[in-house]
């Protein structure tokens, strides 16, 4: 699975660094290394993401699937 964690508050993603992998904020996905496992996102919304972001996790492979009405 791949996964993004995305800020409710600004849209931001936090992931880890194309160049050294610590992580940060960026503002586009293009720009948002993914997280391989959930538990891996756990630990980065623990260590890096403040309350105020209410950050929650995106899996990337369901974006493309039709929603069932």
């Amino acid at each position: 699975m791949r996964y993004v964690i995305q800020s409710a508050t600004t849209g931001a993603f936090l992931a880890p660094s194309l160049e050294d992998g610590q992580p940060e904020w960026v503002m586009l996905l293009r720009d948002a290394c993914p997280v391989e496992d959930l538990e891996s996102c756990a630990q980065l919304i623990e260590d890096h993401a403040e309350p105020f972001h209410r950050a929650y996790v995106v899996d990337l492979t369901q974006l493309h699937k039709p929603i069932e009405t």
